[in-house]
């Protein structure tokens, strides 16, 4: 069952314009919504939509409101916001292009695979990537989705192409407030090169899959203990190495020793499998000419 996208709409370049669909291109982590339970009975807590003093309020009966003095309301009914104009509703019209190297990870939000509308659209989506791919730049619009207007970043995506939306300016904190209190001092030239050394002892090309999510494990095997499932490992916290002033020379020291004997460790069993497979083939061909 294919996928439903997620928005459509078009993508317009000038006077090219071609239909698109948007997929989401990421998941929520799988997540354990814990409720609130009595711890009495057993029973949810539920909460009710009520005005104090006025009791229950219908659902149909709830409307949006923006608070312009405490406790003073505009009100704004559901056909109101439908028909706010946006001119990015359902079309993404590329103004600008920058640099791929231009856009902070800082102001990216959530990505968006992109794919063509349909047969007619697909020349001019291929056109668009590949005018991307080769000028390295990406193409800046807005869009409208879930009910706000944001700013897209698109760009190629193998056969496809990417848009991820990203944070407006005022979204983006300033980090100097937050740097202030930091030494302007400059590094130990020493300490700096063993830490270097570290850096490129522990650099490998990126892998989402070597990381686990940790709590994720831990919270399933919980349950299992909780509902008394056969098997279920007890979780146990690791101990937290308590905070302590250390020599900072005789760590970097410590963990590029540490680094080291563990790559030689590895390396060596990687050797003695490879050494491994030669015997175990030669041995099945003297049993085959056996045989």
């Amino acid at each position: 069952m294919a996928p439903r996208p997620y928005w459509k709409g078009h993508i317009r370049l000038s006077l090219v314009s071609f239909e698109v669909q948007l997929y989401a291109a990421s998941r929520a982590a799988r997540e354990f919504p814990l409720h609130q339970i009595d711890k009495k009975s057993g029973e949810r807590i539920r909460y009710q939509t009520v005005v104090p003093g006025k009791g229950a309020v219908p659902r149909e009966q709830i409307i949006k409101g923006y608070e312009y003095e405490k406790d003073h309301y505009v009100l704004f009914e559901p056909e109101e916001l439908e028909k706010l104009k946006l001119e990015s509703k359902h079309t993404i019209d590329l103004v600008q292009f920058v640099d791929t190297h231009d856009i902070d990870v800082l102001y990216c939000d959530r990505p968006f695979y992109v794919a063509p509308g349909g047969g007619p659209s697909e020349e001019a989506f291929r056109v668009v990537r590949d005018a991307l791919r080769r000028s390295r730049k990406y193409g800046l619009g807005q869009v409208v989705l879930g009910g706000r207007e944001r700013i897209a970043a698109l760009k190629p995506c193998g056969k496809g192409m990417l848009l991820e939306t990203l944070r407006y300016g005022e979204e983006v904190r300033e980090a100097g407030s937050y740097f202030a209190d930091i030494d302007e001092a400059e590094a130990d030239a020493e300490q700096i090169e063993l830490a270097k050394q570290l850096i490129k002892q522990k650099s490998a090309k990126f892998d989402p899959d070597k990381f686990k999510d940790h709590y994720d494990e831990a919270m399933r095997e919980l349950i299992k203990v909780k509902l008394g499932e056969k098997g279920a490992k007890k979780v146990i916290e690791e101990k937290r190495p308590s905070a302590q002033v250390i020599n900072l020379m005789d760590a970097l020291k410590k963990s590029l020793r540490g680094e080291r004997a563990e790559r030689g460790g590895a390396e060596a069993g990687g050797r003695a499998r490879s050494q491994r497979r030669p015997r175990r083939r030669a041995a099945r061909k003297r049993h085959a000419r056996a045989a």
